[in-house]
């Protein structure tokens, strides 16, 4: 078969939350096209099918759930999986793959999956979507011109202060944001460490639950975070270090 009759791979962004728990119609969120898409379609590649089943009903009521045939990507899969997950492609198929929030790819196990396409010549299509890396950047009044996503940092306590005072320097040196977020359990240890590891005057920007009514998005200088303690508790975060 030639590339041009393989199916095309659509990248299809979640809501940040549970559906019907956002602050603006979701319509504005995810558009038609989303809609639209995922009506075309009945194989996807998938983070956890219990939550992409309830969003996939969410946003398509009337889609047979029955004839979903839903492919599990999540840091367990085995490699030699993915292969079987992009057969459909290569046989004429369009596959969605969909992410446990946000968009596939961006700190998403999906990336995998894209590359993989690109290597076989299928055609790519990312759909508009919602991402809480960029709307906490957007949110946050720190530097949107040069930033840099770090991901989840060590665990190890040791660890994560030389992690922290190295991506401290990097934004004063650089002048560039430094984005990164934790586990939603561990938040607020983990801003105990951001507050006494960096410098009183270096800004950090705490995002979490966006697109939620309980959405928070507040910069201030680690000084002024010490007299403003915050609960981080299990509210999912993204959390932005520049320091001028």
């Amino acid at each position: 078969m030639s590339a041009t009759s393989y199916g095309k791979l659509y990248l299809i962004p979640c809501t940040l939350s549970n559906p019907g728990e956002l602050t603006v119609d979701p319509n504005d969120v995810l558009p038609q096209t989303i809609a639209r898409c995922i009506a075309l379609l009945d194989d996807f590649i998938v983070e956890n099918e219990k939550t992409a089943r309830r969003f996939i009903k969410s946003i398509l009521p009337e889609k047979s759930q029955p004839s979903l045939r839903l492919s599990v990507l999540n840091k367990h899969t085995d490699i030699q999986d993915h292969k079987t997950m992009i057969a459909p492609l290569l046989e004429g198929k369009h596959v969605g793959i969909i992410s446990e929030a946000g968009c596939p790819g961006i700190a998403d196990p999906g990336a995998v999956i894209v590359k993989l396409a690109h290597e076989k010549g299928i055609q790519v299509v990312p759909l508009v979507g919602p991402s809480s890396i960029l709307l906490a950047l957007m949110g946050s009044g720190l530097n949107g011109q040069s930033f840099a996503f770090n991901g989840y940092l060590p665990i190890d306590k040791n660890e994560k202060k030389v992690v922290l005072r190295n991506l401290e320097k990097r934004s004063f040196e650089k002048n560039q944001a430094q984005l990164f977020m934790e586990t939603p359990y561990r938040n607020t240890k983990f801003l105990e460490d951001l507050l006494q590891v960096l410098h009183p005057q270096t800004y950090l920007c705490i995002a979490c639950d966006i697109t939620l009514p309980t959405e928070f998005i507040k910069t201030k200088t680690i000084q002024e975070w010490k007299k403003n303690k915050v609960d981080l508790q299990n509210r999912p975060c993204i959390f932005i270090v520049q320091k001028n």
